[in-house]
């Protein structure tokens, strides 16, 4: 459940407001001498910017979906939330579990049948198979810790993206996309062609110059 869950939110989360693809593709390709070469997308943006990346990690960081909204993606916070708060759900219900097959094993192994009255189904039923007991009281172990790890991950996720989408909204791709066909020289094959170029210009967004 908890991959399907994991699949389910990456897939959310990349398909946000913006052609991400295509934009990373825009600025890598683009031929644009406008924009100085020295500089990417990830490089530290003026705080006077309307989205700011740093503003928006530091506050993802401190409250999950608060670098959200920030950038104005307001859908994604309950998204955020959501797999959040299952993963703390899945946690709390994997402790009370372990908890239950812990001292269902103990009663079950102890010797004692007066304590088996407080062996509580469905171990009660199993409570002359103690083997069965530990080995779920194991798996459930294993689960608590994965759902640890879930929940750190998602945490992480949310200030990734949040500072992504903030990069990403200071771009926009022109509908001004051609296709040439151009000589070339080829210093691997050391012989002269032809090549197809298409080029993609990104422009500024109105109002962020």
């Amino acid at each position: 459940m908890l991959k399907a869950f994991t699949l389910l939110l990456f897939t959310c989360l990349i398909c946000s407001d913006n052609p991400v693809f295509a934009q990373k593709k825009a600025f890598l390709f683009s031929k644009d001498t406008s924009v100085p070469k020295n500089k990417g997308v990830f490089n530290k943006i003026d705080p006077t910017k309307r989205y700011n990346p740093n503003i928006a990690t530091y506050r993802s960081a401190i409250l999950p979906g608060w670098g959200q909204v920030t950038n104005k993606s307001y859908w994604k916070v309950p998204v955020v939330y959501a797999a959040l708060g299952v993963t703390t759900y899945i946690f709390f219900r994997n402790v009370k579990q372990f908890r239950e097959a812990k001292d269902a094993y103990i009663n079950a192994t102890d010797g004692d049948p007066s304590n088996d009255g407080e062996i509580p189904q469905p171990y009660y039923t199993v409570k002359d198979q103690p083997e069965r007991i530990k080995s779920f009281r194991n798996e459930v172990r294993q689960n608590v810790d994965y759902s640890i790890l879930f929940f750190i991950l998602f945490w992480g996720l949310n200030v990734a993206e949040a500072t992504v989408d903030a990069h990403l909204k200071t771009f926009d791709v022109s509908d001004d996309l051609s296709l040439q066909i151009k000589p070339g020289y080829s210093e691997l094959a050391k012989t002269n062609g032809l090549s197809i170029v298409l080029s993609i210009h990104p422009k500024p967004l109105k109002g962020l110059k």
